[in-house]
């Protein structure tokens, strides 16, 4: 049904399948050589058909790859034809926007054959962990729209894709009592969703001291996306659920980035693009280093997607897996660093493990967010059976002072329930000036 659908569409899934099998049974230097050459010819391409791509390169002289300027979100924020490359228009491509959890949501492009692309890669990783997308049952743990149109679009591509959608803007313990009805009663294969709904699911499940495979022998695994998804929330997630949890990490206006294959690695979608690992003044930095992200689509001629600056943060390591990199490390977004009085600069992540590990420590606390309101003053708002005492207060401005520098003042809110973004997501870290 699903890739019925996807070629009703006009998707050519089964030539996409056919290439990504071609790329994948190439060698590993006769794979580097191909992507070399696709990624001279997408930017071949772009040069002739893109008149927003050859604005971009302006008068700047081009002799290696390295000097192509980097691209960035700001670029995309216009108007959606105007970016379209010269020979297509909307009713030839595949158009989508951003849900913009990172702040800069815009609206993006793929020609048919480059969404092929995206789909055959998606079904390749799914088929490595005993998922077949035109057969297996999938509990969604997603935001939904809520408007009557968007609501009910949703729910259609619910049903083509053969999934159950397990809303996430209200998580409380009477809906989690109802989903886990739900998957007595019905057969799935897996869960997929965003990491920090999955993980409240889990520890409800805990504390009602039930598993969810007993209850649902069908299922097979867990895929979390979208989100952080840390090693403490994958020990919840399996203990709980009883299957094995797998990552994922996508953006929607590109592919697949990362997915963990069987043995728990994240392999990186070499057979659809390009990466680059840079710092902030976008030179390369050393192999093995953290740096700032650059993509490029090798596949997609609608828009410009060459030297891409996602906004993430990672570590690659330097040695290949066959044909694949292996992403060691998603450090953060860009934007996702707190400021502090010193002017050091700290990844917002560094603030959820340290908070995590405490808040979480004696079981009661179910979420929490990190707000920076300004330099010195941080503000945790979390979701529990009653109140933190002074003890555990005070134990996380002692670490905080330890790991990062002292003087930064906590306040602690409790919540009846955290406020997710428009699309479902849970913002761990936010830098409120």
């Amino acid at each position: 049904m699903f890739e019925r659908v996807l070629k009703l569409q006009g998707f050519p899934i089964d030539a996409a399948k056919q290439e990504l099998k071609k790329r994948q049974s190439l060698g590993t230097d006769s794979f580097t050589e191909n992507s070399t050459k696709l990624r001279a010819s997408i930017l071949e391409y772009h040069l002739a058909k893109n008149k927003t791509f050859k604005k971009h390169l302006a008068s700047k002289s081009i002799s290696e790859w390295n000097d192509i300027p980097v691209i960035t979100k700001q670029s995309f924020q216009v108007d959606i034809g105007s970016l379209l490359s010269d020979n297509l228009n909307l009713k030839k491509v595949y158009l989508n926007n951003t849900s913009g959890s990172t702040g800069q949501p815009f609206y993006f492009a793929k020609d048919k054959f480059a969404h092929a692309m995206t789909w055959a890669l998606i079904i390749d990783r799914y088929n490595r962990h005993g998922i077949d997308l035109n057969h297996s049952l999938q509990a969604r743990f997603f935001g939904i729209p809520l408007s009557r149109r968007g609501y009910v679009k949703e729910r259609i591509k619910d049903g083509i894709a053969n999934r159950v959608r397990f809303p996430v803007f209200d998580l409380s313990e009477n809906v989690l009592d109802r989903y886990i009805r739900i998957f007595e009663r019905k057969p799935f294969d897996y869960l997929n969703g965003y990491s920090s709904a999955l993980v409240l699911f889990a520890k409800h499940l805990i504390y009602r001291n039930q598993v969810l495979s007993e209850l649902c022998p069908t299922l097979k695994v867990c895929i979390t996306t979208s989100e952080i998804c840390t090693a403490e929330d994958r020990l919840f997630m399996e203990r709980a659920f009883g299957v094995r949890v797998v990552n994922e990490y996508g953006a929607a206006e590109l592919d697949l980035i990362a997915f963990e294959d069987e043995n728990f690695q994240w392999i990186m979608s070499n057979e659809n693009l390009y990466f680059e690992v840079v710092d902030d003044d976008n030179n390369p930095v050393p192999p093995g280093n953290e740096g700032k992200l650059l993509v490029t689509s090798l596949y997609n001629k609608a828009i410009p997607f060459i030297r891409y600056e996602l906004g993430d943060r990672v570590l690659i390591d330097d040695n290949w897996k066959g044909n694949y990199q292996i992403l060691r490390h998603l450090v953060g977004r860009t934007n996702d660093y707190a400021i502090l009085p010193s002017g050091k600069k700290s990844a917002g992540l560094t603030f959820y493990y340290i908070s995590k590990s405490i808040l979480e420590k004696g079981g009661f606390v179910k979420e929490f967010i990190v707000k920076q309101s300004s330099p010195a003053q941080f503000v945790f708002e979390y979701v529990a059976a009653h109140d933190l005492d002074n003890n555990q207060k005070e134990l996380v401005e002692k670490v905080m002072a330890k790991y990062l520098e002292s003087g930064l003042e906590c306040e602690f809110i409790r919540m009846d329930q955290i406020k997710r973004s428009p699309s479902g997501k849970l913002k761990h870290f936010q830098r409120l000036f």
